[in-house]
């Protein structure tokens, strides 16, 4: 197998690699500056000197003569040699020597013309090739007159610059190494955060965790949605998106933003208790939980599990008729005829001291309604009449009506309790709200709002008025696509 450089170490080479490159770089464009800086100052150097000689009265004497005793050629050489130059060249307007560090060349012409910027009047600066070498130059026209009748050229060799230059270099060398040192000590420092950071693991491991990660969450049947402590969604699978209808974008936005103000939003974002909590969301029933998420001993957010329990099985422990509809689901596989499973209500009736009325025209045709939805129904409101009539000091009875009418099933349930309160008749269906003050019951506001849910997914209606007591009314289609 290939052994592969771990990822600290291959930061470590790269960086230092590219902190290299870097210094190289920078090293070569400081380089470049200081030698041009270097070529412009003696430049400058060599112009100075030209337009000190140029203007000299002996100089331009004895130009105007032909300079006959050399007088030139001694007072040139005594400036180079003071001046450190390569040279002092005197010359007339046509280019012909007076003066030169070779005696031999004197009479002769340059090698290069004269620039026209000279014989103009103006001084001239630059690199030029001559017959001693590269140099830097700086020329200046010897003026009488207003005219000019030669010109002074004063050049200092490349060699001399070079020099320099080189000299400059172990301070530059000592700066690139110290750019160095430092920027590989950095980079083993981030080399080691970067390790610590990952848990010591590399690209690849990483990877094949998120990617199990990924496949676990979407692998498992129930919903799970994470939080960060602001209530931003960190993670959510796909079961989770499908529970609660969430849109695919969901991570990284607030819960607040992609879920209704409800009992469900409440719960994320810890308003409610933690666990087994029984949810309404759309057209589902959930049993929820939600754990604390901590990272090195401090929290960092919330993981909610979500499991569907929208069919009665996985409800009958959480909806509080516990009793009921163990009752009635046991008379319901006992006769073949669904009237035996209302009239199965009789005995538990009596036992509470209740009247349990079914009216003579009570059938239950087939409808949109399968058997277990039926008994929730039919089982929480009766449930409900139950406790409203238990309130009753006299005449405690409950009256059931299960017809079909004009292609519906109309189902109705009234008892002799106190009715609905005035102003709560259109809160009644709503998730977690109940009237009910009485201990024992572990969770109120679900049986109405279960019901409504049922019915609206059949196409159906419900509603409730006070008539004498409360007057519960479900219409169901007979024959209704039921909504999924």
């Amino acid at each position: 197998m290939k052994t592969r450089l771990p990822l600290a170490y291959q930061i470590l080479v790269f960086q230092c690699a590219i902190i290299l490159l870097s210094t190289l770089i920078g090293t070569a464009g400081v380089v470049w500056y200081e030698r041009q800086q270097l070529d412009n100052e003696y430049e400058q150097r060599a112009l100075v000197i030209a337009e000190s000689v140029a203007s000299n009265d002996d100089v331009v004497e004895s130009l105007q003569v032909k300079d006959p005793d050399h007088h030139i050629q001694r007072l040139a050489e005594s400036v180079r040699i003071a001046t450190n130059a390569l040279y002092v060249v005197v010359t007339d307007r046509n280019g012909i020597r007076y003066s030169h560090p070779n005696p031999a060349q004197i009479g002769q012409p340059v090698g290069t013309p004269i620039p026209p910027d000279v014989l103009a009047g103006h001084t001239w600066v630059g690199i030029q090739m001559g017959s001693l070498g590269n140099s830097a130059r700086g020329k200046a026209p010897i003026m009488r007159n207003g005219e000019v009748i030669g010109e002074v050229s004063v050049g200092y060799s490349e060699t001399t610059i070079n020099q320099q230059l080189l000299g400059q270099l172990p301070t530059f060398a000592l700066t690139v190494l110290l750019s160095l040192v430092l920027g590989v000590a950095a980079s083993i420092l981030l080399a080691r955060w970067l390790k610590r950071q990952t848990f010591d693991l590399e690209p690849y491991e990483i990877t094949g965790l998120l990617e199990e990660r990924e496949a676990s969450l979407q692998g498992i049947h129930e919903g799970a949605i994470a939080t960060a402590s602001d209530g931003t969604i960190t993670l959510a699978n796909d079961e989770a998106r499908r529970l609660l209808g969430l849109p695919t974008d969901c991570v990284g936005r607030k819960l607040s933003q992609v879920l209704p103000a409800d009992r469900l939003l409440k719960f994320l974002s810890g308003g409610l208790k933690d666990e087994d909590e029984v949810l309404l969301s759309r057209d589902r029933v959930l049993v929820a939980s939600r754990r604390g998420i901590s990272v090195r001993g401090q929290e960092i957010g919330h993981v909610a599990t979500l499991r569907d329990t929208t069919e009665l099985t996985g409800l009958a422990q959480g909806l509080g008729v516990e009793g009921l509809t163990d009752a009635l689901r046991a008379q319901a596989h006992e006769f073949a005829n669904r009237l035996h499973t209302i009239a199965g209500l009789v005995q538990i009736a009596s036992e509470r001291g209740i009247e349990l009325r079914v009216s003579d025209d009570t059938v239950i045709a087939r409808s949109a309604l399968d058997s277990e939805d039926l008994i929730t129904v039919l089982g929480n409101l009766i449930d409900n009449a139950f406790d409203a009539a238990s309130t009753s000091a006299a005449d405690r009875w409950v009256s059931v009506s299960v017809t079909d009418k004009g292609g519906e099933v109309v189902m109705k349930v009234q008892d002799s309790g106190p009715g609905v309160p005035d102003g709560v008749d259109g809160l009644i269906f709503q998730e977690g709200f109940s009237t009910k003050n009485g201990a024992g019951r572990k969770r109120r506001g679900f049986g109405l709002a279960l019901v409504s849910q049922i019915v609206r997914r059949t196409g159906g209606t419900v509603s409730v008025v006070n008539d004498r007591g409360a007057l519960f009314t479900v219409r169901i289609p007979v024959k209704a696509d039921v909504k999924l």
